[in-house]
């Protein structure tokens, strides 16, 4: 059993360079994406992700923001699913707030481009597996 989730899924988020999003679509299937890592983190209840506006998976959390993200370590075959709901951002401070030198690689337009938002997860339970064993836990 985990002794502190919030460290242990900490950590195993920071420590990955790939994040999975999941969104459900109009006919209610599960779509999920290969993302960037996280932009920010606060504890686990809140992760933030950037994605163009214009993308499928934007579309989909307007429609419904039920989500859930995966991270996973290959090295020691352990992971983490965490659900919840997804939020779209647009408003400036947001965007400014997440924005990184060298983002105008996605978005030419700059910290403004109409193409830029901020995804925001906010975690109500996840599942953890280690070991062999798997682990559900609700998220404070």
């Amino acid at each position: 059993m985990m002794k502190n989730a919030e460290q242990t899924i900490g950590n195993l988020i920071d420590q990955q360079d790939v994040s999975f999003i999941s969104s459900i679509d109009r006919e209610g299937f599960p779509n999920t994406k290969a993302m960037l890592p996280p932009r920010k983190r606060e504890g686990i209840k809140q992760i933030y992700f950037t994605t163009n506006t214009s993308s499928m998976r934007v579309l989909q959390y307007q429609e419904n923001p039920k989500a859930s993200v995966y991270f996973c370590d290959k090295r020691f075959f352990r992971g983490v699913m965490l659900k919840g709901t997804m939020e779209v951002l647009e408003d400036p401070a947001t965007r400014e707030m997440i924005w990184r030198e060298g983002d105008t690689m996605y978005y030419p337009l700059g910290v403004t481009d109409p193409d830029y938002c901020v995804l925001r997860f906010t975690a109500l339970s996840g599942r953890y597996y280690s070991n062999f064993k798997s682990e559900d836990f609700i998220v404070e």
